[in-house]
């Protein structure tokens, strides 16, 4: 029988865990789950603590995407009812921006749907993100489709701390999901997006019909990407896109998998992401004890769970919020 405090030892020590050791964790059953979150709460609060980060996003631009991500209600091959508009002015990404401030975020989120942003719309965002530097105590990531290399430098002139962009699931299982983009095509804008200053937040998916190989796969390269944040989002199928009928995953599944990043990535901000609330339930408290961030609010075209009922979950974990952010000044 595996003993998980002995590889939340290993995770402290920064030793990564064999593939047995992963696949170990990931077909842990149900019954010992309890035991799998202590010990990854040991990894947790040594580097964490008991404080809990909220990130909160702003759908800046909805649908008409070329892509065919099969997940995405936004995407081609998608037929979802869902808002579709073009790329929000400034005042309404800056509102955006005072929301996530008084939610105690300590990020906002900028999302716009689309392969790549055309040069216009990262002018427009670009001065959407100055006047947010200039007026509100948050810090900005923004999510924008593959970038290139003077995307992401005119990004970060503009004051943009982070950019997103996810790997989704493993290379091996990417074509499943995707065929209009590759895996490499998303490793290529995080380098461009590294190499630009720009900070990286970066994770995937479960619960699209991958196998255990393939979350232990997506886990690992994420070790090799070195983001500063990981986002774990379960899926949350759909009416309308090509996994709508994808409904497979269990609120236990879904905590031994916040319990393996945690042991794959002891010292980086793993955040609970989209479909926390349809998939974990009324157990979304017990993610906290491997997970340190949230999202509260909503996300792109899926509702969740507001602010003040986050707070109160954390506050009865017995966690703080830690939304302390002094901003850096950049000049116009």
């Amino acid at each position: 029988m595996t003993d998980f405090q002995e590889l939340a030892d290993k995770a402290i020590r920064d030793i990564e865990l064999t593939r047995a050791e992963c696949r170990a964790v990931l077909e842990a059953p149900d019954s010992r789950v309890l035991e799998l979150l202590d010990a990854a709460f040991t990894v947790r609060e040594r580097y964490f603590g008991r404080t809990v980060r909220l990130q909160m996003l702003l759908n800046a631009k909805s649908g008409a995407c070329q892509e065919d991500c099969h997940y995405c209600s936004q995407s081609a091959v998608s037929t979802a009812d869902i808002e579709r508009y073009g790329l929000l002015p400034t005042d309404q990404m800056l509102q955006g921006a005072r929301r996530a401030a008084e939610a105690k975020a300590q990020r906002y989120c900028i999302v716009i749907s689309g392969r790549s942003p055309l040069d216009r719309e990262i002018a427009e965002i670009s001065e959407a993100v100055k006047a947010i530097k200039r007026e509100v105590p948050v810090q900005v990531c923004c999510s924008l489709g593959l970038l290139n290399e003077e995307q992401a430098r005119t990004l970060k002139a503009a004051g943009v701390d982070r950019i997103n962009h996810n790997l989704n699931t493993s290379e091996a299982y990417h074509q499943a999901i995707c065929t209009t983009h590759t895996f490499r095509d998303r490793l290529t804008t995080i380098r461009h997006a590294r190499a630009a200053g720009l900070e990286i937040c970066s994770g995937g998916i479960i619960g699209m019909g991958e196998r255990d190989e393939d979350v232990i796969d997506l886990a690992l390269a994420l070790r090799e990407v070195k983001p500063d944040s990981i986002p774990v989002n379960m899926l949350h199928p759909v009416p309308g896109t090509p996994l709508e009928g994808c409904n497979h995953l269990t609120p236990q599944r879904c905590l031994k998998v916040l319990c393996l990043f945690r042991f794959l990535h002891p010292h980086t901000e793993i955040r609970i992401a989209g479909g926390r609330e349809f998939n974990l339930r009324t157990l979304q408290p017990l993610a906290l004890y491997a997970a340190d961030s949230l999202f509260v609010g909503g996300y792109l075209t899926t509702p969740g769970q507001p602010a003040a009922d986050a707070w109160k979950m954390i506050s009865d974990l017995g966690f703080e919020i830690q939304a302390e952010y002094s901003p850096v000044m950049r000049d116009a």
